[in-house]
């Protein structure tokens, strides 16, 4: 099986066990506390179960620099984007470096410890230029860093509690994926990234990728989106129908992803890409605007992105796949590598078009979407 990123091979694991767990939490009742976003939650979770491995705690300035300025961890890991836990200005000059905090989430629970190794400032112009190609505070990523505190924490951490996700019973670690694909004999898996409800282009792709791999790894996002975006309950309706009724049960799994979108085009496209490589992806889909938002990035920027480095840097194989539509003189799904015929013959629909059509209560046509998706669509509005 492949090897999770990072020079160690090995998946970081920093979830305590519950009576490890229980020891911190009652330790902890005399650090210094910090109540933390939604978004940082999740990362603290994610690093804790080794989905960001190999990071073993929020980056310190060093690492923050290295990933902005090239890319990757001091080592030399390949590592596009920073992972950070932003705090405000006056607890940030009450802590002190070298002690342990707790990190508890709104709803009063303590989810976390993290050893205070350095408090630094977040260059939010400078980050956002090399991680979002913009410093514009109309793209939903920059918004977020120019909204947040502007002081940063770095350290390691301690997972004392899992932190809570929608549809929970779909939420496998890296150490259960990779079992799932060992058990069915896979050795080599393609990894699906969403987060908009699945269409017939999608199914192309998947299907179209199934053909030359064990299995599938189909994985929306369920983390933190955009205003505007499909619920991920939605999503995962619209998944499970199609996973019912198009594809072959034996040879595809579907299951969530725990992290929030950035809307960082083709940095975020390789920070997808690790991420499944920890999983135990061998393979990733890398189709049209991956990540992307509005007109931000070039259509096929985040495959590019991916010709910076070589197999052994990174690790996963990226299949980059055209723009796919529904042709109606083909008869069939194509791309402009298949299909001869003109844009008029085309069917296709943007996210902003198909919100139009199911808030005036109209169906989806069927080159489009399946009728289960698209009545579950329907249903949604």
């Amino acid at each position: 099986m492949i090897a999770p990123h990072g020079p160690r091979k090995k998946l970081v694991g920093r979830i305590l066990s519950e009576k490890e767990g229980k020891k911190r939490r009652e330790e902890a009742h005399s650090f210094d506390k910090i109540t933390l976003s939604g978004f940082a939650l999740s990362e603290l979770d994610n690093i804790a179960c080794g989905l960001y491995s190999p990071l073993t705690g929020f980056m310190t300035e060093e690492s923050y620099r290295s990933v902005i300025e090239e890319m990757c961890l001091p080592d030399g890991t390949i590592w596009p984007i920073p992972i950070v836990l932003p705090i405000e200005k006056g607890l940030a000059s009450n802590l002190r470096i070298g002690e342990p905090v707790a990190l508890y989430g709104a709803d009063g629970q303590i989810y976390g410890i993290m050893w205070v190794e350095e408090i630094f400032q977040r260059d939010v112009n400078t980050e956002a230029r090399a991680v979002f190609g913009t410093t514009s505070p109309r793209h939903p990523g920059v918004k977020h860093i120019v909204d947040g505190p502007k002081w940063l924490l770095g350290g390691e951490i301690q997972l004392v509690a899992r932190v809570p996700v929608p549809i929970a019973e779909a939420r496998f670690d890296p150490l259960e994926t990779r079992a799932m694909f060992e058990q069915r004999d896979w050795s080599t898996v393609v990894a699906f990234q969403t987060r908009n409800p699945i269409h017939r282009a999608h199914e192309y792709l998947q299907k179209s990728a199934l053909e030359i791999v064990d299995g599938l790894f189909v994985n929306p996002l369920i983390g933190m989106t955009k205003p505007g975006d499909i619920p991920a309950a939605v999503r995962m309706d619209c998944y499970r129908v199609m996973m019912e009724n198009y594809f072959p049960s034996d040879r595809v799994i579907l299951g969530t992803f725990p992290a929030p979108m950035r809307y960082a085009g083709p940095r975020e496209a390789v920070f997808h890409a690790i991420c499944r490589k920890n999983y135990g992806c061998t393979h990733i889909i890398i189709g049209r605007d991956h990540a992307g938002v509005g007109d931000y990035y070039g259509t096929y920027a985040a495959q590019e992105i991916f010709d910076r480095f070589t197999p052994e840097e990174l690790g996963i194989t990226p299949l980059k796949f055209e723009h796919a539509f529904y042709c109606k003189r083909c008869g069939q799904m194509a791309t402009r590598k298949t299909c001869p015929h003109g844009k008029d013959e085309h069917v296709f629909l943007s996210g902003t078009k198909v919100r139009e059509l199911l808030r005036k209560g109209k169906s989806l046509p069927g080159e489009f979407t399946r009728p289960e998706v698209a009545q579950i669509l329907k249903n949604s509005m």
